[in-house]
């Protein structure tokens, strides 16, 4: 996570992995390939959040509920963190609304048969979650071929999104996903399958 000043505003620019809450006037903004991310805000009590998250699977069987798979604990796991700590900020969860962006199918992987590629498994999680918590979803872009720059206005709750139609942005979406995938998911894995008993 990174935070700058732009024209006198506050700007904190998410990473794969992160999440961010504040009641400030300020922008929250990231780069989606295959990631998704959910804008979440309490309008009555005036707190916003975002996430950016990448489940676990590259594939994932249409057959399967995603909430009984591996790639959904991840995704669980990431919007309660995102949830709870807007509750802990003052946000009322009956008032929290939503807008969800990514799940672009930019990480090269099997899309054919019996199987979603992991923008769409990305796209569906977040879908099923968000009616599952009876969330509402005010406005969403998922999908596609392309990359997506966002950014969330915590003044009035506006998302702008851009679709990235350069080779350039593409490789530099597809490289950082793919770094945090390695370093923090299949990290994750080796180390749950590592676990010393005694």
């Amino acid at each position: 996570m990174h935070v700058t000043h732009k024209n006198g505003r506050k700007w904190v620019t998410l990473d794969p992995g992160d999440h961010f809450v504040s009641k400030e006037n300020l922008i929250m903004s990231t780069l989606l390939g295959s990631c998704v991310s959910a804008c979440l805000y309490d309008p009555v009590n005036r707190i916003a959040g975002m996430n950016h998250f990448l489940l676990s699977n590259r594939r994932y069987s249409k057959e399967l509920p995603i909430f009984q798979s591996e790639a959904g604990r991840y995704g669980i796991h990431a919007m309660e963190l995102l949830i709870n700590k807007m509750i802990h900020r003052g946000a009322n969860k009956r008032y929290i609304k939503a807008k969800a962006f990514g799940g672009g199918n930019v990480l090269p992987t099997i899309n054919k048969d019996n199987f979603f590629c992991v923008g769409k498994v990305n796209s569906k999680f977040i879908l099923d979650y968000l009616e599952l918590e009876n969330i509402p979803l005010e406005s969403h872009s998922l999908g596609g071929e392309t990359g997506r720059v966002i950014r969330f206005d915590t003044h009035d709750f506006a998302v702008y999104s851009r679709k990235i139609q350069r080779i350039t942005d593409e490789k530099k979406i597809y490289e950082k996903e793919h770094t945090y995938w390695e370093k923090t998911i299949i990290k994750q894995k080796e180390e749950e399958t590592n676990i010393d008993l005694w």
